[in-house]
């Protein structure tokens, strides 16, 4: 408003107005999200001088900036409680007050003269209301959320705080540590407690506090100030509660599942180990090399033991275990830090039991079966080898003799009482297999299964043996062997003799040897004086003193 004074235009105060607060703003920070307002408490730091620049007062001198409330009984005189009023944090006035806002005719003490104007330099450190709420901005959340910080939760996380003024007054990040604690029970300034509840791991917050829910009047240390509002920026690791059991989700489980695990069987698996963050902390895969281990037997963490019981052949599960059922407060060395959820990934390979014998499934057997395949026999089958995995092997039929060493035990004994053309699966447990040392290909304490089929099949004889006798021996032997009647027997003629038992089903030669060969080694210890033909006396059979036959001496 303008007034006349002398006929020409002048200032209000000519016409008997009062001066008012002067302010100049001679730095605005870029943000202000916030402006003071009456009723609102304040934090700043101000120097106070007269015009001619003499410094009356300062907070910097007594290292303590002031506190208040505007416009409410204030502690400070009126001008400058007006010229505050619409400052943000971090912004600096000049403030200059006339008399009548300041001390007024009367002054103050030996300080300030009557009717001096007084100068105001004020950088605002914090602004709160007794009306705040903690203010929570989330910087980033995870689409798929399962669970959210609860009371009573026990949480870790990494955090920046800092003052409003911007200032960093501490890092978990700094310490490469989480912070580590629980909710809603004290352990935490209230605006902590509130703002972690409803996050979830990954997410990251801006969690603001106002001084009364944060330190109030005492501050902390050296670097949080008394009636400081708080900004952490808050990064949630990890959350479980001391009631947490171990939680699966099976992802994957084949048809049909002939068999679950129990305790005491031995297990092969697969497994991608991380935190709930999603940093993969170990893997099996890695290695190239599954994790074998007894169930229930405490070798490994009580959570993973628990997880195993009643899993499937290749079967996925993702497994959830809360810290007291994994490594606990203290963490695993370097790997594994204190009170960390673990999720495993589980692929089942195989298990078995120490205990187990080899398992025999009939696939097809002939209507008519004669012959079956015992010890000592000659057999060709066809098999196909393969992992519990679905790894396979599909070699040429081989040839073998039974029960003489020649097989891994399980599946000597699962070739035993097939009939020709008969088709078997047999799963063979790893002690009858390869055992702890592994084959080429087959790596160790691996179950196999085995897809047989008997193609032929030639009886054998005695481990020891090269010939027996199906029937009774011709009695006397040797009128009978000496087919000419000439008292003595060349090779010839033994060989004859014998083929002639064979052919007539009265004995039977060692299978997978040739017959010439047999039949030279027979002749050859009955032969005794080796003359190149046996005599009734050299055919006699000696037996020792404990009335065993001597080996090869079959006849």
């Amino acid at each position: 408003r303008k007034c006349v004074a002398e006929g020409s235009l002048g200032p209000c105060v000519a016409c008997g107005q009062l001066e008012d607060v002067i302010i100049d703003r001679y730095f605005i920070p870029t943000h202000c999200s916030r402006e003071v307002q009456v009723g609102d408490y304040v934090r700043y730091q101000y120097n106070g001088t007269f015009k001619d620049g003499r410094k009356f007062d300062s907070s910097l001198d007594k290292d303590f900036p002031f506190v208040g409330q505007v416009g409410v009984e204030s502690k400070v005189i009126p001008g400058l409680d007006k010229g505050v009023q619409g400052m943000c944090v971090n912004e600096r006035r000049k403030i200059t007050i006339p008399p009548h806002l300041a001390y007024g005719v009367l002054g103050a003490g030996l300080v300030i003269p009557p009717d001096a104007t007084l100068v105001f330099d004020v950088l605002l450190l914090d602004l709160w209301n007794k009306e705040d709420k903690v203010q929570i901005r989330i910087l980033h959340k995870q689409q798929n959320c399962k669970r959210t910080v609860m009371p009573s939760d026990f949480v870790r996380y990494h955090y920046n705080g800092s003052l409003l003024v911007g200032n960093l007054f501490d890092s978990s990040n700094l310490r490469n540590s989480t912070y580590d604690t629980y909710v809603g029970q004290g352990s935490l300034i209230k605006g902590m407690d509130e703002g972690l509840l409803g996050m979830c791991v990954g997410e990251r917050r801006s969690i603001i506090i106002p001084p009364f829910l944060a330190y109030d009047d005492k501050g902390y240390g050296t670097k949080v100030p008394p009636y400081a509002t708080l900004i952490f920026d808050v990064l949630l690791v990890d959350v479980f509660n001391v009631k947490d059991d171990v939680k699966v989700e099976v992802q994957k489980i084949p048809q049909p599942c002939r068999r679950r695990t129990v305790v005491g069987d031995f297990i092969r698996y697969h497994y991608n180990g991380s935190f709930q963050d999603g940093t993969v902390f170990d893997s099996s895969y890695s290695r190239n090399s599954t994790y074998n281990t007894f169930i229930g037997m405490g070798y490994v963490i009580a959570g993973i033991d628990k997880a195993l019981q009643g899993v499937c052949v290749g079967e996925w599960r993702r497994v959830t275990v809360p810290p007291h059922l994994a490594y606990g407060e203290n963490g695993s060395g370097e790997l594994i830090p204190g009170s960390a959820v673990l999720i495993f990934d589980l692929h089942i390979i195989d298990f078995h039991n120490p205990k187990d014998q080899v398992d025999i499934k009939v696939i097809y057997k002939p209507a008519e079966c004669n012959l079956i395949s015992a010890a000592n026999d000659l057999i060709m089958y066809r098999y196909n080898c393969s992992l519990l995995d679905g790894t396979h092997d599909y070699p040429e039929p081989p040839r073998v003799t039974l029960g003489q060493g020649k097989l891994i035990a399980g599946l000597d004994e699962g070739l035993q009482g097939m009939c020709v053309l008969e088709r078997r699966e047999i799963t063979v447990p790893p002690h009858l297999a390869h055992g702890t040392n592994g084959a080429s290909g087959v790596p160790s304490n691996a179950v196999l299964l085995f897809e047989l089929e008997l193609l032929q099949l030639q009886k054998g004889v005695p481990e020891g043996f090269l010939f027996i006798w199906l029937q009774d021996s011709p009695e006397p032997l040797f009128p009978a062997m000496d087919m000419n009647q000439d008292q003595e027997v060349p090779l010839e003629e033994f060989s004859a003799f014998i083929k002639l038992q064979v052919a007539e089903g009265r004995g039977r030669l060692h299978p997978g040897i040739d017959s010439d060969v047999i039949l030279g080694d027979m002749f050859k210890k009955q032969d005794r004086n080796a003359d190149g033909k046996i005599t009734e006396d050299e055919l006699n059979i000696n037996v020792n003193e404990d009335n065993e036959v001597p080996k090869h001496e079959e006849l």
